[in-house]
């Protein structure tokens, strides 16, 4: 029996609370049902004595506009409308409402990290999937009064935690609780305060083996929960657990006849109870997270990027904060092979990395105390650390081989046998992988790098083949040289091309022909083309035209192109149709541009269109753009947008953007006008910008003016800078001073309003706009600045944005700071900048070559002279 003058008592109580919350608010009960989003009639029965008392969900929602505790007024609730034996006083059992929860304190494993003044644990956004619904329905339905208990089970990592969590939201609304038993120990905070729950509670039991799998209390554990489950007093109660597959399998399995059972409570309390999620994501699901990445979720685009083939989008996020921890947290052993592995997958290496590669290329990345202090199991330490596994099941650098091909035995002799690796091989994590790549972007590996690749790659020639060309980008030539000289003798077709070329520079034919020939029977039958432009050259037609055709006959491409290119030249356009068919059917893309524009010449306008419509059925979108627009000058207005909307939806919008840059060209500017729009409405906002320089060109400053203003209201503040100046220009203060603020928060604009500034001749105002985009990590804002601190006398001022510049390792930054000082007669200092931007791989190569034509050491310093 509940206390009827204790219920009166506490209903009266929450409604003087929300009768003074209101007079203090100065609002009318119109008003509140307004802001808080309920009828008036349940806002005037919540205050008025006589009704029953309101809701959980009417309380939250009154307590959040007049900024009332709305704990205190969901347990005067409670006791109001008889949910707690007044007997209990305000003990509200275990837990805490729903809302003061963070779910990294319930074990949601983090996505990332936040950084601002201090990092923030992070959580991507949510995609749901098949198990969701089954999960609201039962949250709903305790919702609804009825106590339930689901308990999800799942491989590490795949998202069951993180469901739980997601589900229960409607229910931190309505007022209820949560309790997490977890002190002192799991089991023990469990069997001790089960007995004290009370309704309108979840029980959060994540990684429920610790509770009902424990050998002393788990059966004990089982019966409270049963318990609870079943008294008519406590409803309704939420119970939601999680579990691997091998302990729900152990928990539900009979035990054989005669055996002892020590989970027969376990087993009846799970029966019926437990829901499996997957592993993966589905296509639905991976189309969901791939919207919610496009429309900004940046933890969600990141782990696409490397889980999308695979689905394993849940695992990829709840690894990724702990792998990058193991790798920031790691020994001085474990970083040098880590930083080894990230160097030769970015730089072009296989999935698969030698042991001994990693072990001998590790050594130059160690410091000299680092070196000093190795033990001679430095090695199988570093790489045994690197072999434990963080969630999802994921290891930094995991042990792999490579999957053997298998053929029948029929299948053709002359397939290329796989080459296998010789000892242990490992796989660098993806999630490490692509963080080497972007930390590690604009650095050279050390000596030892390019030596281990040199002794232990010998057997992959596509790894020697990358590796060579990402030291000759480096200006490393005297390893390029030798990894090409070893990827030649592994059989690398470019690699003894690349040797072809040097003999044919030193006039050795005979060899360089041999060389080519070795290329083309490794399989790289483009090389005969090259062999043709050589005997071309040498005066020999009738030789380079057999090589172009034997090229041709092994279905080369380009080789296919040059011989149509020849045989348009000599007038035989028969011929030329012939082989840029061959050309386009073999991928070359440009050769049905060509076989175009020899129908158009000779007024074949039916063949042009045919040619469109059969590229137009194997989904080439550039054919499907311009047969649409024969059409529409046909006059098949119909034919031509439906064609139109399917080059829309496939996203090329660079088609429908070139198609209006044409009719430009062509004075069709309300065909252009109209090109742009559907590029537009495709999603592609530089195709607006496009449309309002036409405008703005054609004297339309309020078209432009209003097109600028639709791509700034899609988020993109570089146009502000623009319509800052079109405000100004029209004397509308009001609606510069609007836009500027748009405007500062892209450093993009900002350096376009720098140069507004600067040529109004406003040089403060400049360095005040280059400087906050400088700040907000815009390179070239850093070396304006110095540029213009350099003319106005102040060298120290000058100096000191250069270096800051530098600092930012941009190359273009770098190669332009160079320059400066070269140009300054600052030689020394010129090296440094070249020397860096040549690390990155993007200083021109007849610079370097200028500079230091022997090439540079991996250290950067240069190459003494070599044969």
């Amino acid at each position: 029996m509940h206390d009827e003058p204790s219920e009166l008592a506490a209903l009266i109580e929450l409604r003087k609370r929300l009768a003074d919350g209101l007079a203090r608010a100065g609002l009318n009960k119109t008003q509140l049902a307004t802001r808080a989003e309920l009828g008036r009639t349940t806002v005037q029965e919540a205050l008025q004595a006589g009704k029953p008392a309101p809701s959980a969900e009417t309380v939250v929602a009154l307590a959040r506009v007049l900024r009332l505790p709305d704990q205190q007024l969901l347990d005067l609730r409670r006791v109001a409308a008889g949910e707690i034996d007044p007997a209990l006083g305000k003990d509200c059992g275990p837990g805490k409402p729903i809302t003061e929860w963070d779910p990294h304190d319930l074990e949601v494993h983090p996505a990332g990290v936040g950084y601002g003044a201090v990092p923030q644990r992070a959580l991507s956004g949510y995609v749901p999937r098949g198990h969701d619904r089954i999960l609201t329905d039962v949250v709903l339905e305790a919702a609804e009064g009825n106590s339930q208990m689901l308990v999800l089970v799942g491989t590490s990592s795949t998202g069951k935690t993180r469901a739980c969590w997601e589900a229960i939201q409607p229910l931190a609304t309505r007022g209820w609780r949560l309790w997490h038993p977890f002190d002192p120990t799991r089991a023990e905070a469990a069997l001790g305060d089960l007995e004290r729950v009370t309704s309108r509670t979840v029980v959060w039991l994540n990684e429920a083996q610790h509770y009902l799998g424990n050998p002393h209390l788990g059966e004990r554990i089982a019966a409270a929960v049963h318990a609870l489950l079943t008294h008519p007093k406590r409803r309704p109660v939420l119970v939601l657990g999680t579990l691997w597959p091998e302990y729900a399998d152990q928990f539900i399995a009979l035990p054989p006849a005669g055996s002892p059972d020590p989970h027969s409570r376990v087993r009846e309390i799970l029966a019926g109870r437990t829901l499996a999620i997957p592993d993966t994501f589905d296509q639905d699901a991976l189309r969901t997270a791939a919207v919610l990445a496009q429309d900004g979720d940046q933890l969600l685009a990141d782990a696409l990027t490397r889980a999308h083939d695979h689905g394993r989008v849940p695992q990829d996020l709840a690894g990724a904060p702990e792998l990058l921890r193991r790798y920031e947290h790691g020994t001085p052993t474990v970083k040098a092979v880590l930083h080894a592995a990230m160097d030769a997958r970015r730089l072009g290496v296989g999935l698969h990395l030698p042991q001994t590669f990693l072990t001998d290329a590790a050594i130059d990345y160690l410091s000299d105390q680092d070196y000093d202090e190795l033990t001679n199991d430095w090695a199988e330490a570093a790489f045994a650390d690197l072999a434990h596994p963080v969630h999802g099941k994921q290891a930094p650098l995991r042990r792999t081989g490579a999957r053997p091909r298998r053929r029948p035995p029929s299948g053709p002799t002359s397939a290329p046998t796989p080459l296998s690796v010789t000892g242990p091989a490992f796989r660098l994590a993806d999630y490490l992988e692509q963080h080497g790549r972007t930390t590690r972007l604009r650095l050279c590996p050390p000596a030892s790098f390019w030596a281990a690749a040199h002794a232990h790659l010998t057997t992959h020639p596509d790894d020697l083949g990358n590796l060579a060309l990402a030291a000759e980008r480096r200006h490393r030539l005297q390893w390029a040289h030798h990894l090409r000289l070893r990827a030649a003798d592994a059989g690398h077709p470019y690699s003894l091309n690349y040797l072809a070329r040097i003999r044919e520079v030193s006039g050795d034919v005979e060899g360089a022909e041999a060389l080519y020939q070795r290329a083309s029977d490794a399989g790289g039958s483009s090389t005969l083309t090259d062999l043709a432009e050589q005997r071309r050259e040498a005066g020999d037609p009738e030789g380079a035209e057999a090589l172009y055709r034997r090229a041709a006959a092994a279905g080369d491409a380009d080789a296919l192109f040059l011989v149509a290119s020849r045989r348009k030249a000599a007038g035989d356009r028969e011929g030329a149709e012939a082989f840029y068919q061959r050309a386009a059917d073999a991928g070359r893309a440009d050769a049905l541009v060509d076989l175009v524009e020899l129908k158009e010449e000779a007024g074949d306008w039916e063949g042009v269109k045919a040619l469109y419509e059969r590229a137009a059925t194997t989904g080439d979108t550039y054919a499907m753009a311009r047969l649409a627009d024969i059409r529409e000058e046909a006059g098949d207005r119909e034919g031509a947008e439906a064609l139109y909307q399917q080059v829309a939806a496939a996203g090329d919008t660079d088609s429908l953007i070139y198609l209006a840059e044409l009719k430009e060209e062509a004075g069709d500017l309300e065909g252009a006008e109209a090109h742009y729009r559907r590029a537009a409405d495709a999603g592609d906002t530089d195709s607006l910008i496009y449309l309002a320089e036409l405008k703005e060109e054609a004297g339309d400053l309020e078209g432009a003016e209003a097109l600028y203003q639709e791509v700034a209201d899609t988020g993109d503040t570089y146009t502000t800078g623009h319509l800052v100046e079109l405000k100004e220009e029209a004397a509308d203060l009001d609606g510069a001073k609007s836009h500027y603020q748009q405007a500062v928060t892209n450093p993009r604009a900002l350096t376009d309003l720098a140069r507004m500034r600067e040529q109004a001749g406003d040089w403060e105002g400049a360095e005040a706009f280059y400087q906050r985009a400088a700040d907000a990590g815009h390179a070239g804002a850093l070396v304006r600045l110095a540029e213009l601190r350099e003319w106005a006398g102040d060298q120290k001022g000058a100096e000191t944005f250069y270096q800051q510049a530098a600092a930012t390792g941009d190359p273009d930054t770098l190669i332009h700071l160079a320059r400066i000082r070269d140009e300054a007669g600052y030689q020394e200092g010129a090296e440094i900048f070249y020397q860096r931007a040549a690390d990155t791989g993007e200083l021109p190569d007849d610079e370097a070559k200028m500079r230091w034509p022997y090439g540079l050491d991996p250290d950067g310093s240069p190459t003494p002279p070599w044969s």
